[in-house]
């Protein structure tokens, strides 16, 4: 679209030598920000550079995608946040209200389309003092996690 940064791409990952990532790390793949779930390191022969094969979970679609590469090459690694937002309001269309610690609102993420929405309608429905943790990540955001304050 015509509101994307052109430096975006540059600010939200890192380059990481594939041989230095770990499980649970970050990874980009497709061009998606992934999550690894799996990895295995196989020699191709005697002169080959040893191979990672790498299975990870997109952080935000849940899809599966693997990735083969040598261990010597660089992969992007994404920047990936995640900030707590008061919960001050739920739209008819699942868009939320978030006030930030700076007392700033934030109306454009979406409740999840998962079991979690569920949750946090039922907690904010119950009148809680909702906070969500919003995970974000090239340009993307998604609200990952939700936990009730006790007064």
């Amino acid at each position: 679209g015509t509101f994307e940064n052109t430096d975006s791409g540059a600010s939200s990952t890192v380059p990481q030598q594939m041989s230095a990532f770990r499980k649970n790390q970050h990874i980009m793949i497709k061009d998606r920000p992934c999550k690894i779930v799996e990895m295995s390191t196989s020699k191709t022969g005697k002169h080959g550079s040893a191979k990672v094969h790498i299975v990870a979970i997109d952080i935000f679609s849940g899809k599966k995608y693997e990735d083969i590469c040598p261990s010597t090459a660089n992969k992007d690694k994404p920047i990936v946040n995640r900030i707590e937002y008061q919960l001050i309001d739920i739209s008819n269309d699942n868009f939320t209200s978030l006030l930030n610690d700076k007392g700033d609102t934030k109306e454009d993420i979406k409740l999840p389309e998962n079991e979690l929405a569920d949750e946090i309608r039922t907690k904010f429905s119950n009148g809680d003092s909702c906070v969500v943790t919003v995970m974000s990540a090239c340009g993307e955001e998604q609200i990952v996690g939700c936990k009730v304050l006790t007064t």
